[in-house]
């Protein structure tokens, strides 16, 4: 899941398109998009050009209108793929809480027993877990970043919270965070952006339905691939749920036929996957 928003650096409030101020570069919400509004450190600078804007009524030149506006940070370099030292500090604990998640699904279904997994298997499954997540997440990143967009990932409290508790929960949620963007972008580019993250997820999941079909491979990696192909449907079709932040949202507000066709392929790994997983579950 990717998010366009920023947290107000007056107030802290998260913003779906933050406000972005011209003199001194900084996020803000509608409520403190002024220089007045935010203590702008260039105060001076934004009332010195009001006053020329004044001064300039009463001048007489040729009829111009100009009017632009820039919401977030403004683009960088296209093509760039870049990853900040707190965006790897927020990824690593990401990767730690899925971790957790994956060796505790094998515990609470008790696979060593009734599947036959190993220690070996059990960290092979918990490392696909991660990984189906982080490329999910990277891949919005990415395709953001080299449209010249700010795109990195960070936790987010509920969600880092509740992956946590996840771990001794029976119940199992993934949610520790999301990949943040900002930037100038036309609909067609979020679009682009959102579907990136499912195609993968669709990608991922077509593969591992593939492995877990292969003839002579044993029980315990049969079941394996199964269960990760399933997970990898399930990821995709949450996100392509056409509501509130999911990707899907962003997908159906820009072309309902390209939603419907990620939707239809989603499903179309999902099914035969959950149908596959079943008996291991």
């Amino acid at each position: 899941m990717c998010t366009l928003s920023m947290n107000c650096q007056k107030c802290g409030q998260e913003v779906l398109m933050p406000f972005r101020c011209p003199y001194c570069g900084g996020q803000y919400c509608s409520a403190h998009r002024l220089p007045e509004t935010h203590a702008c450190p260039q105060i001076e600078l934004a009332q010195a050009q009001k006053r020329e804007a004044v001064a300039e009524v009463f001048t007489p030149h040729a009829s111009s209108y100009e009017y632009s506006v820039s919401f977030g940070q403004p683009r960088r370099v296209q093509g760039k793929v870049y990853v900040s030292p707190k965006e790897a500090q927020h990824l690593s604990i990401a990767a730690l809480l899925v971790v957790g998640i994956g060796f505790s699904i094998a515990f609470y279904s008790n696979f060593f027993a009734w599947l036959g997994w190993t220690w070996t298997v059990v960290s092979i499954f918990a490392l696909l877990l991660t990984a189906s997540f982080l490329i999910h997440e990277m891949a919005h990143k990415i395709t953001a970043q080299k449209r010249g967009l700010w795109a990195e990932f960070r936790l987010t409290t509920w969600g880092a919270i509740i992956t946590l508790i996840s771990i001794v929960s029976p119940l199992k949620l993934i949610s520790p965070g999301a990949v943040m963007i900002s930037g100038p972008a036309r609909i067609d580019e979020i679009a682009k952006i959102s579907i990136a993250g499912p195609i993968i997820n669709m990608g991922l999941g077509a593969a591992f339905l593939g492995a877990a079909s292969v003839p002579g491979v044993s029980l315990a990696y049969v079941s394996l691939f199964a269960i990760v192909a399933f997970i990898n449907g399930i990821i995709a079709v949450f996100n392509l749920i056409p509501f509130g932040i999911l990707d899907g949202f962003k997908i159906y507000s820009w072309n309902k036929k390209v939603w419907a066709l990620g939707f239809a392929a989603a499903v179309a790994i999902a099914v035969p996957s959950w149908l596959l997983a079943m008996p291991y579950l």
